[in-house]
């Protein structure tokens, strides 16, 4: 079924709140929009949506609402004032947020007769409307499937089940692994740069190495499921030593050592904790909530 002549608000005009909207105008859904600095709407009134003066109007013009905010506390602040708009609503909220907060939100959403639906989207704004992504959605399960054509304009459509809180989880999931591999990058070119090599110079061997990641994940995710951390390919020896000539080379090239220290920490109490012999895949243990500190 197309989506063309559907409807939909959408409430948070930053870069991903403006990928949505024309995203949706592109396949001819009529959109509402509201954002706290109207200006930002200004090119996409330009190209057919339509500006609410105010969110509680912006909520009376749909059945569906998507936030596209920071977290759930601005919803909060946007969205209190006008309670009395809510009953009928359906919320989706692609902010993002912890699961825990994504779950107090759908009951503070049910409370006030609205039914609600937990979303992150798992692409940049730039892929938004392409098939390159997808988003998770948790939630009741009907609600998706009713609205399963609109949100498939934004991104393939995940749904993780009947906890609000999964689709959440589910992308900080991705987040930690995001931020984490990102900041690791930039690192890298920091200590590149500092020895006089250029981004430009170190960048085909840096894409091998996160080319190969994939190749590691899926060798060690079968491990990791069945709790097998025999070092017969690995051992966490040689992380240690390894991490060590990493945050030596740092040092002395006058870099910021305390992400690789971090990670150097994290293989030193491995081996406090008697992995040395076994695969890196046992830090898991030590990583984990009660994990071995030295």
């Amino acid at each position: 079924m197309g989506v063309a002549g559907r409807s939909v608000t959408v409430i948070g005009l930053g870069p991903m709140g403006h990928a949505m909207v024309r995203a949706f105008l592109a396949r001819g859904v009529e959109v509402t929009v509201w954002n706290r600095t109207a200006s930002k709407a200004d090119g996409l009134v330009a190209g057919g949506a339509v500006l609410a003066p105010s969110v509680e109007e912006a909520l009376a013009a749909n059945e569906l609402v998507i936030l596209s905010l920071t977290d759930y506390a601005a919803m909060y602040a946007l969205l209190e004032p006008a309670i009395a708009a809510l009953p009928g609503r359906v919320i989706a909220n692609l902010s993002s947020d912890t699961p825990e907060r994504a779950r107090e939100a759908a009951a503070w959403a049910a409370r006030h007769g609205a039914r609600y639906l937990t979303a992150g989207v798992a692409v940049s704004p730039a892929l938004v409307g392409t098939p390159e992504g997808h988003a998770y959605y948790s939630g009741p399960q009907d609600l998706v499937e009713a609205y399963r054509d609109t949100f498939e304009v934004i991104s393939r459509v995940e749904y993780r089940g009947e906890d609000p809180g999964l689709a959440a989880l589910y992308y900080q999931i991705q987040m930690d692994l995001f931020w984490t591999s990102m900041t690791a990058w930039l690192h890298s070119m920091a200590l590149a740069e500092a020895n006089g090599i250029t981004v430009e110079e170190i960048l085909p061997y840096s894409v091998d190495v996160a080319d190969s990641l994939s190749d590691f994940f899926r060798f060690y995710a079968p491990r990791l499921a069945a709790g097998n951390d025999t070092g017969d390919v690995d051992r966490l020896a040689m992380g240690v030593a390894s991490m060590e000539h990493v945050v030596d080379t740092v040092r002395a090239a006058g870099v910021d050592p305390a992400l690789p220290e971090a990670v150097l920490d994290v293989f030193r109490r491995g081996a406090a904790a008697g992995h040395m012999d076994r695969s890196l895949t046992s830090l898991r243990e030590v990583l984990q909530v009660g994990g071995a500190r030295t």
